[in-house]
């Protein structure tokens, strides 16, 4: 396995799902901590990160900066689009893509990379399509495992977090 670039959905992978609207019509969003660490690690190997999504929140914008995620797209109809013009311009193949997502609305971009995935509970029909299916839940440390496997695939990942904690500087070929 060879990734370098992870695409996310956000509604059932970086959160449970569920939909949080207050009265005053400000959405609120739960996003796990554990898989915000397996982003900065990511990060820290060298490999790309991109949000595709079909909604449009300030509660993803705000934590996708917080992350640095290095793409934001939100209000998407058509994720495969996007994930083209990605690919042309970061000038990798989509074998070295891992996609995560929960729906079926991303099936086609599912479809499209080396290494889709899914949370545990992703539709059924995204499951069959999924190279890796996570044991644990969208927005319950999902993204962290599927983030472990290729960390622990494509690098010494003990050494990985141990540069990472002590602050080493990579440099990436």
């Amino acid at each position: 396995m060879n990734i370098k670039l992870i695409v996310f959905d956000v509604d059932g992978v970086l959160t449970d799902g569920r939909l949080w609207i207050g009265s005053d019509g400000q959405e609120y969003k739960a996003f796990h901590t554990q898989d915000g660490m397996a982003i900065s690690l990511v990060h820290y190997a060298g490999i790309k990160t991109a949000i595709i999504t079909g909604r449009r929140s300030t509660a993803v914008t705000k934590r996708a900066k917080e992350l640095k995620i290095n793409y934001i797209h939100q209000g998407i109809d058509n994720k495969r689009k996007i994930l083209w013009n990605m690919i042309e311009d970061l000038e990798i193949s989509q074998e070295q893509i891992c996609y995560i997502g929960d729906d079926i609305n991303d099936l086609p971009v599912m479809k499209s990379v080396g290494f889709p995935c899914a949370p545990n509970n992703a539709v059924s029909t995204v499951k069959e399509h999924a190279k890796y299916i996570a044991k644990a839940n969208g927005g319950e440390g999902a993204v962290r495992e599927i983030l472990d496997h290729i960390l622990s695939t494509q690098e010494d990942y003990e050494e990985l977090i141990e540069g990472y904690l002590a602050g080493r500087v990579r440099v990436i070929q």
